[in-house]
């Protein structure tokens, strides 16, 4: 059991003693009794964010094409900035480019050139890593292991190539990439979705990462995706993609490809401008709050919740399936119902609150530092004990699952 749940009262004091309190207001938040929990998922839309994209199409139809001299090098220096907010990378070390998906497959084909032996994941890492990690290992003749446990994962003898999740999309949980890196001989891609924006992230003794930008970062939906690769192996590594924003000299228009010397070439094709100009924005808002302030808020308003799930949802059926100790989670927690689906529904349908579902019993609460108070918390909750109290959910009600 964690401490005694605090009262609304008390989470409204920590809201008033709350130094990140006053970025609430920098985003567009248009229904305020709406509790949302699904941050984790998709962030909220921040006035700074609107406002680049705007101006982005502003000096678009300024400038037409001459505004090329100042994008051409956007995901790189968006990039930088990135890895100087919230990933302890270095300069010319992080890209802003495409999905997390295309940077997963770019970066698995890459190692595997440089690596001979399996490709191997966790049976439990989210299935589109799963599905990327498969179809390349087929592709190239290789085995293709997933292992129940991910810290078994760097254990596979013949290992050319794993990845993981550095925060478990379902449960929450935060593995030691520090600690399991160098456990392997094979390349170690980690995926950074459910903790870049959330939680500091020390990439300096890591050789590769992807994430994307929607969640924590507030950058908008679909917003381009980063991927990482340690300076000391940009020269080895290769894009099986060869687009023209990764060639050495672009505008030459040669017959042969030569990829370029650095981090641009994990590039492809044309790079989308306006969701860079998004990003860009998005992470401001972070480097200026401070990474270590926020996840110190989100481990805080964890801590709250699960506080008030053992106080108040534990008697009826709920089971916390995050880790208690706040350093081994990132900033949602998920709670196991039998009818968790349901429930989901009846929340958003008749509670006004957004939380978000997972097969097969899983309700998780995201709680994005930056948008979310402690009364939130409190609120959020107490709907969710009244609904289930008087078993509102079991009555009706949509149970389709939603994309998210």
């Amino acid at each position: 059991m964690t401490s005694a749940a605090l009262s609304r009262s008390e989470a409204a004091e920590l809201d008033a003693r709350d130094e990140l309190a006053g970025y609430r207001d920098r985003f567009d938040i248009r229904d305020p009794d709406r509790i949302y929990f699904d941050g984790n998922s998709l962030g909220m839309p921040s006035v700074a964010v609107r406002d680049a994209v705007t101006a982005g199409t502003d000096a678009w139809a300024r400038q037409l094409v001459g505004g090329w001299e100042d994008w051409i090098d956007l995901p790189r220096r968006v990039g930088d900035r990135l890895a100087r907010a919230c990933l302890g990378a270095q300069p010319g070390e992080v890209l802003i480019a495409d999905s997390t998906t295309v940077n997963l497959y770019k970066l698995a084909h890459a190692a595997l050139n440089v690596r001979a032996g399996a490709v191997v994941t966790d049976a439990g890492n989210f299935p589109t890593d799963r599905y990327i990690l498969a179809g390349v290992a087929e592709a190239r003749g290789r085995r293709y292991v997933e292992v129940d446990d991910p810290s078994d994962a760097v254990t596979v003898p013949d290992a050319a190539l794993v990845c993981l999740s550095l925060v478990d999309y379902r449960s929450g949980a935060r593995l030691d990439a520090a600690a399991l890196t160098p456990r392997t001989a094979g390349l170690v891609i980690w995926d950074l979705s459910h903790a870049v924006g959330a939680i500091p992230v020390d990439l300096a003794p890591l050789d590769l990462a992807i994430g994307c930008t929607y969640k924590y970062l507030n950058a908008g939906p679909g917003a381009p995706a980063f991927l990482y690769v340690r300076g000391a192996l940009v020269s080895s590594l290769h894009s099986p993609i060869r687009g023209w924003f990764g060639q050495r000299d672009q505008f030459a228009m040669g017959p042969a490809y030569q990829p370029a010397s650095g981090i641009e070439r994990f590039a492809a094709g044309t790079p989308p401008i306006l969701g860079i100009a998004a990003v860009d924005a998005a992470v401001r808002i972070v480097e200026e709050a401070g990474i270590r302030r926020i996840a110190a808020k989100g481990a805080a308003l964890t801590d709250h919740a699960i506080a008030l799930a053992d106080a108040w949802l534990d008697p009826l059926g709920f089971v916390l399936a995050s880790p208690r100790a706040a350093a081994e989670r990132g900033s949602h927690i998920s709670l196991r119902h039998p009818d968790a689906l349901r429930i989901d529904r009846a929340l958003i349908e008749r509670a006004n609150v957004v939380p978000d579902f997972r097969q097969p019993d899983v309700l998780r609460i995201g709680l994005s530092p930056l948008t979310t108070r402690f009364v939130d918390v409190w609120d959020g909750l107490d709907r969710l004990r009244r609904l289930v109290e008087r078993g509102d959910h079991a009555v009706g009600g949509s149970t389709d699952v939603r994309v998210t």
